[in-house]
């Protein structure tokens, strides 16, 4: 896919025009760094320069040395959630590296504010990194990496109003003619999904579409507005009219699909959901091996599970081969759940006893946001899918119903951690307990009240007043 929008790469001079000068003489550096930051926004891949990998190459072949080219290199793999420091000794000299690039003169301070909060990000201080990358957008509110990666770490943290509020600072600072400005509609839409002003969000996200209709980030942000609001039918027709424009943008592309099979799911419409699974979702995660894959394919699985499907031991089996090298990885609380549920739909009952010895050891240090969320109510979530999985309902519900105000903590989206809530519902329709059918109720009016329009609400309350009698 070739970029309809930005098509120009910047060098140095345009960098320095645009108030963000780089460290490097390399006008063949500078302008790979532009087309890594475009095509990490725009969620795609340009062939003109063979992918964000390719021009990862090329800028580091021009300029061994360029300071950011580091802070991309490695901030990239950071964002994408599959390495550590901790486990990962090329990736920990990756950053040593990038630190001694630093100790260099002629870089700017805010350059060295991007390597310390990329240190930081790698430590598991996310919140600090965050804070960071808004003290550059302070004096630089025209720095999309630092922009860019303030939104992703919000995003895996659930600091919702902080991913809306990050945009809305520095949007008046833009202008449409800007490199990378259409991509900003899309980061502004999805704060303000997060935080429920869905007739805005759906707004800006259109706007975005207006000026690059291959924006997947501005296209999924219309499908969270649609989820949220229980618009399925508008949805299905939105994802299926659209699906030329957004599905090139690869890197998001399986969410957007994951979007697609979720309206199905609450329409009852299982055969869509599971043909979207097999031909896009899965393919793709076998593809990528990206966590973000990962997350959506254990997701959908799960979500089909729980709502009696049988999808068959083979799927299950397919997605933990993938996830199974990530089981001691520890990164992201939200990753770790979506892996045990693939340790359990697998059948991998040894496999998901032993992730809970590494994450119970994890937590004996409270250094970092990912080990408090684990420690406060992560495994008490995880331990209420091993009682589901064992028959213990009730326990699962006790364990579920305590923590589930907690969940926000561990970030992805309100759409994202709603199969948390359909685990406790059905969790508490299966129970041998009769308070816990009064509960499945009152959860299932609360979700009723919250998403009016989804047709799995209604399907929910006659289960129950089909078996409970309520």
């Amino acid at each position: 896919m070739t970029h309809l929008v930005h098509q120009n790469w910047r060098n140095c001079e345009a960098w320095k025009s645009s108030g963000l000068p780089l460290s490097t003489t390399s006008d063949e550096a500078a302008k790979m760094f532009d087309a890594c930051l475009t095509q990490y926004v725009g969620w795609y891949n340009d062939e003109s320069v063979d992918g964000i990998e390719g021009a990862l190459s090329k800028m580091t072949n021009a300029d061994p040395n360029f300071l950011m080219g580091h802070v991309m290199s490695v901030g990239l793999e950071m964002m994408a959630t599959a390495k550590t420091t901790r486990l990962d000794t090329s990736f920990r000299q990756d950053v040593d590296a990038m630190l001694k690039l630093a100790k260099n003169n002629h870089v700017t301070e805010r350059e060295k504010k991007h390597v310390e909060a990329v240190k930081l990000w790698s430590d598991g201080k996310m919140d600090d990194a965050a804070y960071l990358w808004e003290d550059i957008l302070i004096s630089y509110p025209l720095d999309m990496l630092a922009l860019k990666f303030a939104h992703d770490t919000y995003f895996y943290n659930g600091l919702q109003y902080e991913l809306m509020d990050s945009t809305a600072r520095v949007l008046p600072h833009w202008k449409e003619d800007m490199p990378l400005y259409g991509y900003l509609m899309g980061m502004h839409s999805f704060g303000l999904v997060e935080t429920n002003h869905f007739q805005e969000a759906e707004r800006v996200a259109k706007k975005g579409l207006e000026i690059n209709r291959h924006d997947s980030w501005s296209t999924h942000s219309v499908a969270h507005v649609f989820e949220m609001t229980g618009r399925a039918d508008e949805g299905i027709a939105f994802m299926s009219k659209t699906v030329a424009d957004w599905s090139p943008c690869e890197m998001l592309a399986c969410h957007n699909f994951w979007h697609w099979a979720v309206y199905h799911v609450d329409k009852g419409e299982y055969s869509g959901a599971l043909d979207l699974l097999d031909d896009q979702m899965i393919a793709s995660f076998k593809k990528s091996g990206a966590m973000f894959d990962m997350i959506d394919a254990c997701s959908m699985l799960y979500r089909l599970e729980l709502e009696g499907v049988d999808v068959g031991l083979k799927r299950w089996e397919d997605i933990y081969e993938m996830c199974r090298p990530h089981i001691d990885d520890h990164i992201l609380l939200f990753n770790d759940l979506h892996l045990l549920m693939a340790c359990l739909g697998a059948k991998k009952r040894e496999v998901a006893q032993a992730f809970m010895a590494s994450l119970r050891q994890f937590v004996e240090n409270e250094s970092d946001m990912n080990q408090v969320a684990s420690k406060k109510f992560g495994i008490a979530m995880a331990e209420a899918f091993i009682a589901y999985d064992d028959g213990d309902y009730a326990r699962a519900v006790e364990l579920a119903n305590k923590v589930r105000y907690q969940l926000l903590m561990m970030g992805g989206s309100n759409a994202q951690r709603d199969v948390f809530h359909l685990f406790l519902v059905h969790a508490a329709l299966k129970s041998d307990q009769p308070k816990h059918h009064k509960l499945a109720r009152n959860l299932i009016m609360e979700r009723k009240s919250a998403r009016p329009g989804c047709k799995m609400n209604d399907r929910l309350l006659g289960k129950i007043l089909g078996t409970h009698g309520q």
